[in-house]
């Protein structure tokens, strides 16, 4: 499905764990940063794409960037 894997394990581990707190902390905690209307949905919906990028090892932005956190060798 991609061409070759560009997020490393450490970045995977944060990417998740990022990700799963964007996804469920709007749902958890009472918070101003998630209070409006826009970011009530589109918090979650970053912590999903993060969480999808590193399932996949596989980031389009990383790509644009010329940028690789996978170790080679």
């Amino acid at each position: 499905m991609f061409k070759t894997a560009n997020v490393g394990s450490v970045d995977r581990i944060i990417r998740l764990v990022v990700g799963a707190i964007l996804v469920i902390g709007p749902f958890v905690f009472a918070s101003a940063l998630w209070s409006g209307p826009v970011l009530s949905w589109l918090v979650p919906l970053i912590g999903i794409v993060l969480i999808a990028t590193a399932l996949f090892r596989f980031c389009p932005l990383y790509r644009i960037l010329g940028m690789n956190t996978c170790k080679t060798g």
